[in-house]
């Protein structure tokens, strides 16, 4: 049985303004504008209900503490970016990747996540040099010249 607390209704609309999956610390800071006094354990509660009874769903990133969304989104991706750590949502699919899987082998489920700066994080080019904008990035494994 939901009860509809204010509590409840903080964190939900902390995660559905958001549009984007948050850890359970963002949503404490996001529902504290609303109900000032809530508590951490109080949001933990909360979530794992609102998980239950099918409102929310968990975002697992290798690695990384889980977060949660509203649930409702079509099949989608996910982009974390390096510089702040945020999540976002990708609408958006490369399609079929069973071509990739090892011959003989059935690919029932996917899920891809994108890494690097989002717009909040990437420098404008005005800010940079000439060569900064121009330059190739750096292949991880790639020595220096």
């Amino acid at each position: 049985m939901e009860r509809n607390t204010r509590q409840r209704s903080a964190i939900r609309d902390a995660i559905a303004q958001a549009q984007r999956p948050l850890l359970p610390q963002e949503v404490l800071e996001a529902a504290r504008t609303e109900v000032p006094g809530l508590g951490i354990a109080t949001v933990y509660r909360n979530l794992k209900a609102l998980v239950e009874e099918g409102e929310l769903q968990v975002v697992n990133l290798p690695g990384e503490n889980p977060r949660f969304e509203v649930v409702g989104h079509r099949h989608h991706h996910h982009f974390q970016c390096r510089q702040c750590q945020r999540v976002f949502d990708v609408h958006a699919c490369p399609g079929d990747l069973g071509r990739l899987a090892p011959q003989g082998f059935t690919v029932e489920d996917h899920d891809l996540t994108l890494y690097g700066r989002c717009s909040d994080c990437t420098p404008s080019k005005a800010h940079l040099s000439p060569t900064e904008t121009t330059r190739a990035p750096r292949r991880s494994g790639a020595s220096a010249a």
